[in-house]
């Protein structure tokens, strides 16, 4: 079985809909053996979700937790078709990791692949984001291999959702096999995520990256695969994370 270092798409009961803790959180990355946890709850947007001041004093939350790194960021709903996010500039410029996706009764109203597809790259534009998540939800269908282009041109990533093949948004597996072609022939940086809303499914992995070897994705494709990787990435990206 594949180790990763990194798990990098996870919620805490901040998100409304979720139920473990930070710390709990951490504390099953630990027992996993990952060296990374990138803290990302649900924009404020969505139903139940966190006030915009819970990710504006994301800095009290310290750097390490049960030996665990931790990634201070968000899943920011998309809510318009220009790419609009619902958290402003200034507080994801001091997050670590801004992932970015399509959620229902969120305030966006794209309904079709064209529109979906401009929002998508637009917010991939966006210099504060750094990964597009879950894009193989059938609820939002989007030009595979024009999302993929706008990665690449931004030096993003494009996640593979594991949570997408095993628990929620049904119909996605096909989906997720033709953006992983499509990204394993363009050679751009996946990440392979458990989105875990729940402590215990940190570090589920597995299907997910099933589905990217079988697509062509190498391991060196993948960022969160090694300590190393997600360190070069973030240096990419200008975010260099000092332990506090």
């Amino acid at each position: 079985m594949v180790k990763f270092s990194g798990d990098l798409h996870t919620h805490s009961i901040a998100s409304g809909h979720a139920y473990s803790t930070i710390t709990e959180m951490a504390q099953a990355a630990a027992s996993k053996g990952l060296e990374y946890l990138a803290i990302t709850d649900h924009g404020p947007n969505m139903p139940g979700a966190a006030h915009l001041y819970y990710f504006g004093n994301l800095p009290v939350v310290s750097r390490e937790i049960a030996g665990v790194k931790i990634l201070r960021g968000v899943e920011a709903n998309i809510i318009g078709a220009n790419g609009e996010l619902d958290l402003p500039d200034k507080i994801l410029a001091k997050l670590d990791w801004v992932l970015v996706g399509f959620h229902p009764d969120t305030g966006y109203h794209g309904d079709t692949i064209e529109v979906n597809t401009q929002a998508l790259k637009a917010a991939l534009a966006n210099p504060h984001v750094d990964a597009v998540v879950h894009p193989g939800n059938p609820h939002y269908p989007i030009d595979y291999q024009a999302v993929v282009a706008a990665a690449a041109k931004y030096g993003k990533v494009i996640e593979i959702n594991n949570a997408s093949l095993t628990i929620t948004r049904t119909g996605s597996t096909e989906n997720c096999q033709t953006i992983a072609e499509f990204a394993a022939q363009a050679n751009i940086k996946v990440i392979i995520d458990s989105d875990a809303h729940f402590a215990e499914h940190i570090g589920k992995l597995s299907d997910a990256y099933r589905l990217a070897r079988s697509s062509g994705i190498q391991d060196e494709q993948i960022v969160n695969l090694t300590a190393q990787g997600i360190e070069e990435f973030l240096r990419s990206r200008g975010k260099i994370i000092v332990p506090a």
